[in-house]
């Protein structure tokens, strides 16, 4: 299919000068993309010819400004052409950064890394995640220590990333820095995503990652079964401590919400809806998708249990994440319950034990949880022995009069 390529040049006439001049901008089209920059040439309104895309006459200021438009446009197509050359695939991005000399060249990848953090740290609670936020910046970091132990260098240009230099960070993360197959892959991933940014910018011509296939092993994070919830829920504590942790993760039980959501749950979330009853209704911290879960009896009488008693109009006194997970360690102990116990095991005993066990749609169960990808729920949601029961005896009853045909 034949490529629309097209440079236009024109008057910003909505940035006028004091003295009357406006700045003479580009445009690069190619197959319906578009994409602009400042030629940092200023022309008097009154001589620009807008149908031309020139500076009208034939006075000295006019064939420089002229010629020098002449020179960006040859410029402009040499690297649209060398680029064809190189790449499968040609953006108008590319184009700009080739001929502004933003390549592999000059772009370095601690100096990309840290300006990609600054700007998605603009997004905090907007689509990213302060813990996303923070993930970039821990791989930045190791990266650093990276090239300053293997390279003895403080940076590294962008075009010098090969395959090697990704297999000695992966080594790097595990025998440096001590961490487990599925940290180091998650840090690899974010590695990844730069150098496809890079790529995508033109800063690169292939992608280091192409033939690196990052691993992640699976892991069983575990569920509470009904016999071991309730054992939870019916212990007396004498310590006031415990009894509010257990509270807490009792709640998060009955309502699939994470650790972050159920900190930051307020009066607010807690609302009356079309039926008349209470739901609770809030946006992810996570991923800002809206979860919707009727509140049930329990999670509703943990409430009234600390109604009024707490500031700042939190519902539940939730501590911190570290010491959540220390004292329902604690609370593990003292109930005989054998597995690791921490809080994010609520959020799969509501995927599985509550909700899917009981014939929830695992549909329904993905709204639940604010998930946008029902795959997601499936590594929440287990088949449980209960559940595989239950929907046997409802396939009995339904083939029962089939049974009944059978001559023996």
């Amino acid at each position: 299919m034949k490529s629309t390529f097209k440079i236009l040049f024109y008057a910003r006439k909505n940035y006028v000068t004091k003295d009357g001049h406006v700045g003479i901008m580009v445009r690069i089209s190619l197959n319906g993309q578009r994409t602009q920059f400042s030629t940092k040439l200023l022309v008097p309104l009154d001589l620009w010819d807008t149908a031309a895309n020139r500076v009208s006459g034939k006075s000295h200021q006019a064939r420089l400004i002229n010629d020098t438009l002449d020179g960006i446009r040859t410029s402009i197509n040499t690297h649209y052409r060398e680029l064809e050359k190189k790449e499968s695939v040609v953006t108008v991005e590319k184009i700009k950064n080739a001929f502004l000399g933003l390549t592999g060249d000059n772009q370095r990848l601690l100096a990309v890394f840290e300006e990609h953090n600054k700007q998605i740290e603009k997004l905090i609670g907007i689509s990213k995640s302060k813990d996303t936020v923070q993930k970039y910046g821990r791989t930045y970091r190791r990266l650093k220590a990276y090239l300053d132990l293997q390279y003895k260098l403080e940076d590294i240009p962008l075009v010098d990333i090969n395959y090697n230099f990704i297999v000695g960070y992966d080594n790097f993360l595990r025998a440096e820095c001590s961490l487990g197959v599925n940290s180091a892959a998650k840090m690899m991933q974010m590695f990844k995503h730069i150098m496809i940014m890079a790529k995508n910018n033109g800063w690169v011509y292939t992608n280091p990652f192409a033939n690196y296939k990052i691993r992640l092993e699976k892991v069983d994070r575990g569920f509470l079964l009904k016999e071991e919830l309730e054992r939870i829920m019916e212990k007396k504590f004498s310590i006031k401590r415990l009894e509010q942790v257990r509270d807490v993760f009792v709640f998060a039980c009955f309502t699939g919400l994470a650790f972050v959501d159920v900190y930051k749950l307020r009066e607010r979330h807690i609302t009356t809806s079309f039926d008349q009853k209470l739901w609770i209704m809030k946006k992810r911290q996570k991923t800002n998708i809206e979860s919707r879960i009727l509140l049930l009896d329990v999670p509703k009488m943990i409430l009234d249990k600390y109604k009024g008693k707490l500031e700042k109009r939190r519902v539940l006194p939730t501590l911190s994440n570290q010491k959540m997970n220390a004292y329902l360690k604690e609370i593990a102990d003292l109930c005989g319950i054998k597995k690791n116990l921490t809080f994010h095991v609520a959020r799969h005993t509501f995927a599985t034990t509550i909700t899917l066990a009981k014939g929830v749609p695992i549909e329904t169960v993905s709204k639940m949880l604010g998930h946008t990808n029902i795959k997601t729920t499936q590594i929440y949601a287990r088949i449980t022995d209960e559940k595989i029961g239950n929907d046997m005896t409802m396939l009995s009853h339904k083939l029962a009069e089939m049974g009944n045909r059978m001559a023996i």
